[in-house]
């Protein structure tokens, strides 16, 4: 085992001795050494139970024959670091994951991990720290919150309350009708409940092979997820530990995460109108696993991918109703109804079986459907405030016999009567992202995927928040934030503020937004982001001015300004010097690259 270098011959005795003093064991020597990476913190509500969790999963390894150790990495809840400076730290936490994860895996020599992430730059800074250490792994979050509700039942979620935090500063809400809002809308534990970043990664993870059927859509507070730990616990425990004399090679991240799994999980992100970012976090880790994967390749595939499922902010269905229609096995299932050929059903997954296998198994419209599979679909909302994970029984055994209020064929549509025949996501090209953009067009209304409007400038996302709010932005202009990329920030804020203050004061329909910075998962709206390159880079995005027409056509693919070559050369980028000279933003901005490449690191 991978470990024996830190355990086995005289001279390891003193690292014995160490591990004697943690309650280490003679017996224990002879069984691998299971990292159990949790990201419990208690300020996130994705993450405020995973203490519990890892103690569960750590039980679940011993009881498999294996020896756990919990540590624990940091995390950045995106909603509370919004619309301060606390927000340009969210992005950059992605990369002190990934080197926390890589420092405790290589310093202790352990021999396989079960990762416990939950939010949005916590999945993938494990996901690359798996690839880069390459030991065998298995990715089992934990889950996501339960939809808030209205006191008449109508579905609330975080987005509710920022959307409505701006139509109170705009004088278009009460104090009363605010305060109402913000109490019910996150309920319990668990990752926001919409298909936000968290939630779309979560569910990636099961497209791409890493994780096991539930992980993206079983409730945090439901205790079937139990049942996904456990059986993580017994397969790594045995990918670490082969019978002597068996040569086979256990399945590592990097025989998971391959060209052809990235595709697979790109193809979902598409049919179910995943989060923008999804695109920059899939690209940093196909750059760690050493594959070459472009932008380019997202516009391929959604050339192909129907859009299957709006889930809010796009619409009002919530990661609860996607997983009481069947989960992502049978979105992946409507694919390759509709769509044969599409998916790599022979890609591995840790489960030990191809993919093509795993959908016949877990698609709830499959005729080959495991009554297992029914019985975890049945997981329903305990519908009580908490922020105890795991604490809801399940009462309800089949899928068949819950009453839902919902047609689950609506939520998860078939590619026949799927809401458009290209995917949810767009990468648009043009003089003003030469290297590209990106945006959700599952969230954008009709009317708007075609938009020419004057530009309405700001350098950064707290001036263009307070601009909306205060009325500056008229009907049919295009908001520009800029001096938000992952360098200009630092940090490649979110712009869930501003986009949200744009519906808050209805000109959603009439008004676009373009920036070098990111978008939240929550974000709905004609939003375009990842100009790229960005404006600290030099990129055209800079040299705008106010009143500059911009032409948005995401049909075509293409973000351009009515500017001549000549014109656009002419102009120089204005000074924008960034206050930060110190601690670990002034190092990640020396080195950050634009979004083109996943706003990864070089050096």
């Amino acid at each position: 085992m991978r470990s024996d270098i830190v355990k086995k011959g005289d001279a390891r005795a003193p690292h014995r001795s160490l591990l004697r003093a943690c309650g280490i064991d003679e017996k224990d020597f002879s069984k691998p050494f299971i990292a159990v990476v949790s990201s419990h913190v208690d300020i996130i509500p994705g993450h405020v139970h995973l203490n519990d969790v890892a103690q569960y999963v750590k039980k679940c390894v011993i009881e498999a024959g294996g020896v756990p150790f919990i540590f624990n990495t940091i995390g950045v809840c995106d909603g509370i670091a919004m619309g301060h400076n606390g927000m340009k730290y969210s992005l950059a936490s992605r990369e002190i994951i990934a080197d926390s994860v890589e420092t405790m895996l290589q310093a202790h020599q352990f021999d396989g991990m079960i990762c416990i992430p939950n939010c949005d730059k916590i999945t993938p800074g494990m996901l690359m720290a798996a690839v880069r250490c390459n030991i065998p792994t298995i990715f089992a979050g934990g889950g996501p919150m339960e939809a808030g509700r209205t006191e008449d039942g109508k579905p609330l979620d975080l987005i509710s309350v920022f959307s409505k935090a701006a139509a109170k500063i705009n004088g278009k809400l009460s104090e009363t009708e605010l305060a109402d809002v913000e109490r019910r809308s996150c309920p319990t534990c668990g990752s926001c409940s919409g298909m936000f970043t968290a939630n779309s990664m979560n569910c990636l993870c099961e497209a791409i092979g890493i994780a096991l059927p539930g992980n993206g859509t079983i409730l945090a507070t439901s205790q079937y997820r139990k049942i996904m730990y456990k059986k993580a616990a017994k397969l790594i425990v045995a990918a670490c530990r082969l019978p002597d004399g068996d040569t086979k090679k256990p399945l590592l991240p990097r025989d998971i995460i391959t060209h052809q799994s990235v595709d697979n999980a790109m193809i979902l992100d598409l049919a179910m109108g995943g989060s923008t970012n999804t695109v920059l976090h899939l690209l940093a880790v196909a750059n760690e696993a050493g594959l070459n994967y472009s932008m380019k390749r997202f516009n391929e595939l959604s050339e192909k991918t129907p859009t299957l499922c709006k889930v809010s902010p796009s619409c009002d269905y919530h990661i609860e109703d996607v997983h009481n229609s069947g989960g992502i096995y049978t979105i992946l299932g409507e694919i390759r109804r509709g769509c044969p050929g599409l998916l790599n059903e022979k890609v591995p997954t840790v489960s030990g079986k191809k993919l093509g296998k795993v959908i016949d198994e877990y698609d709830l419209r499959s005729p080959k459907v495991l009554g297992e599979a029914q019985k975890m679909y049945a997981v329903t909302a305990g519908g009580s405030r908490t922020n105890k994970g795991m604490s809801v029984k399940q009462t309800i055994q089949n899928v068949s016999d819950l009453k839902l209020s919902f047609d689950p064929y609506d939520c998860i549509r078939s590619c026949g009567k799927a809401y458009s025949q290209t995917g949810g996501l767009a990468i648009l090209y043009g003089n003003l992202a030469p290297n590209g953009s990106v945006v959700k067009t599952a969230g954008v209304l009709p009317k708007m995927l075609k938009h020419t409007g004057a530009a309405v400038i700001f350098d950064s996302e707290p001036e263009a928040y307070a601009g909306i709010t205060s009325g500056r932005v008229k009907a049919g202009d295009v908001v520009v934030v800029r001096f938000e990329g992952p360098k200009g920030g630092p940090g490649m804020q979110e712009m869930l503020g501003p986009t949200t203050a744009i519906k808050g004061v209805k000109l959603d329909d009439s008004v676009a937004l373009i920036t070098d910075g990111r978008f939240s998962g929550g974000t709905a709206g004609a939003c375009i982001g990842h100009v790229s390159p960005e404006a600290a880079a030099g990129g055209p995005i800079g040299l705008l001015r106010d009143g500059d027409i911009i032409e948005i056509d995401i049909p075509a693919r293409t973000l351009n300004v009515k500017l001549s070559d000549e014109e656009l050369q002419s102009r120089s980028i204005p000074s924008h010097e960034s206050t930060i000279k110190t601690g670990y933003l002034a190092k990640y901005k020396m080195l950050a690259t634009s979004a083109d490449t996943g706003g990864v690191l070089k050096w």
